[in-house]
């Protein structure tokens, strides 16, 4: 498979502290990928090797086939077709937008470089401010432009530094939308480093949950989200209940019910599940065992805390419909779970 990034065994350490250890990635041309982890994962440093920024201790990295590092190789970022957007956008404050976007292409004429300009001023929704002084933008117009700049020497690959952390929630979602439209209509290969579960899952095509300077899991957000590793990435990726069982005919049997494994384990395995919040269902029940006991209303939906015989549980139900506080409930598990086995 033709990749336009291929990282190996990419190890990285400041002083005696490892940061990332032996990690290895390929990505497709065209393809996006979220980079998701944790403060002090090793996020940063992984984006900064990649530009050329740093320099890793051992390993190797190579984009669009040509390695730019590795034993006795060290491509100047410069030199490395890489475009950046930075968390806070980062534009020159004493240059206006068109003369932002402009300032990476050299060797154009200057017919080529006011039309290559105008074209990504349409495509980022910004022609109306081509002359605007950029500390006169506001934050999502800025990370337009920072894009609009990063893309502008037709980059093999495009590097997104959490970029939207900075935005109100409303304002985040809108952009985060507007910039993955206009990467796949550039056909950009793109990596965004994110510690917000949602904006990694709802945006890429593949995300990498970075754990302890290594991929824990890789995979499309789907597959991340329903078939986590281990209970770590599963806590990590959203809530989850955890609950003891035992595998028993091909059952795991536990205190809310005997449950489907999605995995197969050897008769009598003990271990645990871990089950989302909308996977159970709340059955209105007057001699119900279990009673609820909390309720935060969404609109759409509502997350709802029953007290079972055994543990509290937290489900997610549909908001109108959502059992009050203290109504007596039968607790449902739709689907299988995965179970991961002790040891």
């Amino acid at each position: 498979m033709s990749s336009t990034l291929k990282i190996s065994n990419l190890t990285k350490a400041f002083g005696p502290q490892p940061v990332l250890r032996n990690l290895s990635i390929e990505i497709a041309p065209k393809e996006f990928v979220s980079v998701l982890g944790s403060s002090g994962s090793g996020k940063t440093t992984l984006l900064r090797l990649i530009a050329g920024f740093d320099t890793p201790d051992t390993g190797e990295i190579s984009i669009a086939g040509n390695k730019v590092a590795a034993e006795g190789i060290f491509v100047a970022a410069q030199a490395r077709k890489v475009g950046y957007v930075p968390q806070d956008a980062a534009l020159f404050p004493h240059l206006n937008v068109f003369e932002n976007i402009a300032f990476g292409l050299k060797g154009l004429s200057k017919e080529a470089k006011v039309s290559r300009v105008r074209i990504l001023l349409d495509l980022v929704q910004m022609s109306a401010f081509e002359t605007s002084d950029s500390t006169s933008l506001s934050g999502g117009q800025k990370h337009r432009v920072a894009l609009a700049r990063a893309l502008a020497p037709e980059p093999e690959l495009i590097l997104l530094d959490e970029p939207f952390s900075a935005l109100d929630a409303e304002l985040r979602g809108r952009i985060r939308d507007d910039v993955r439209e206009v990467l796949d209509k550039t056909g950009s290969t793109t990596i965004l480093v994110t510690h917000d579960q949602e904006e990694a899952l709802s945006i890429a095509d593949r995300v990498a949950l970075l754990r302890d300077g290594n991929f824990a899991q890789i995979g499309n957000p789907r597959e991340i989200y329903s078939s986590p590793v281990d209970l770590g990435v599963a806590t990590f990726l959203g809530d989850s209940v955890i609950v003891a069982g035992v595998i028993e005919s091909g059952k795991v049997v536990t205190s809310l019910g005997n449950l489907t494994p999605l995995n197969s384990s050897a008769e009598g395995s003990r271990g645990k599940v871990a089950i989302r919040p909308e996977n159970f269902y709340l059955q209105p029940d007057l001699n119900g065992d279990s009673t609820v006991v909390g309720r935060q209303f969404f609109g759409h939906d509502a997350v709802v805390d029953v007290q079972t015989p055994k543990q509290l549980i937290r489900a997610r139900s549909s908001g109108p419909f959502a059992p009050e506080i203290g109504m007596k409930v039968t607790v449902w598990v739709r689907g299988a779970v995965n179970f991961y086995p002790e040891g």
